[in-house]
């Protein structure tokens, strides 16, 4: 082999571990992970060619990114692979749960439109827990 074929196999097999690395990191490293709570707004499954289960998590709190006086509730938007942790977020939807997440750099069409993969269910908040009513927003009952 000459000189010119060497220095071109060269830059090929540099081209090609590039690319993979570039592909591994963008579409399979797991760039965070945590845990988010709140309601479920949505849960579906969803798709053309690759069907996917997508939801949106109302958190408790206000977003305050915007410069306008309004108001808006946090937002977490998520896929789901599993099918057994969809089941149980499903079930669960009138709740308040909390969902453990990995985030992606990358989305890929069978893993579903977000970064956000939610992996597992860490607690579901059970429905017999009592509500204080609010008859005036400003007090809170007192006991006595």
């Amino acid at each position: 082999m000459n000189i010119g074929g060497k220095i071109i196999a060269i830059v090929s097999t540099l081209a090609v571990v590039a690319l993979a690395v570039f592909v591994y990191v963008k579409f399979f490293f797991v760039y965070s992970q945590g845990v988010n709570e709140g309601d479920i707004n949505y849960f579906q499954y969803e798709g053309f060619i690759f069907k996917t289960y997508e939801g949106k998590m109302i958190q408790t709190g206000y977003n305050s990114r915007n410069s306008s006086a309004t108001i808006q509730s946090n937002e977490f938007k998520f896929s789901v692979v599993d099918e057994a942790v969809a089941r149980q977020i499903e079930n669960n939807s009138s709740r308040q749960i909390k969902l453990h997440w990995k985030r992606y750099l990358g989305t890929l069409p069978w893993r579903g439109k977000s970064q956000y993969v939610v992996d597992s269910v860490v607690s579901v908040q059970p429905l017999g827990v009592p509500v204080i009513p609010m008859d005036d927003p400003l007090t809170l009952p007192v006991e006595n």
